[in-house]
């Protein structure tokens, strides 16, 4: 039996965690055996998710979780005072793509259907283009 996620931890391990360790568990979960250039992604994502998560007291964080009966895989769950955050990371993209804010749009649709602990509970898709301005300006 495969497992749901590459890599699982409360916040708090994770940050306290060595980011070869990190790596390590996940590329070894890693069924399909990823490229460099998805190896070099899940990197800039833990660099990325220790920062910015550095100050939460709590909480559980997940890296490729496979959405049941669909197949797709999220690239980070953040799970936080019971709600759910999806993330999907473009990194180096410069702008937010239509087709990329409808992935992660449609892993909360996937997973309100498809995922029993996940109805009636609060889904929040964020989108993380790393080079693109924010929305707001």
């Amino acid at each position: 039996m495969t497992k749901r996620a590459y890599y699982s931890s409360d916040i708090q391990v994770f940050l306290h965690k060595d980011t070869y360790s990190i790596f390590g568990e996940i590329t070894s979960n890693d069924q399909f055996s990823a490229e460099d250039l998805q190896k070099n992604t899940w990197k800039k994502e833990i660099e990325i998710l220790k920062r910015e998560l550095s100050n939460f007291p709590d909480g559980h964080i997940i890296f490729e979780y496979t959405i049941p009966r669909m197949g797709k895989r999220i690239d980070n769950v953040v799970i936080y005072e019971g709600i759910i955050f999806l993330l999907e990371f473009k990194i180096g993209e410069n702008k937010y793509p239509a087709y990329a804010i409808e992935q992660v749009t449609d892993y909360a649709f996937d997973l309100n259907c498809f995922h029993k602990e996940s109805h009636n509970r609060l889904l929040v898709p964020i989108l993380i283009c790393t080079k693109a301005n924010s929305l707001n300006q």
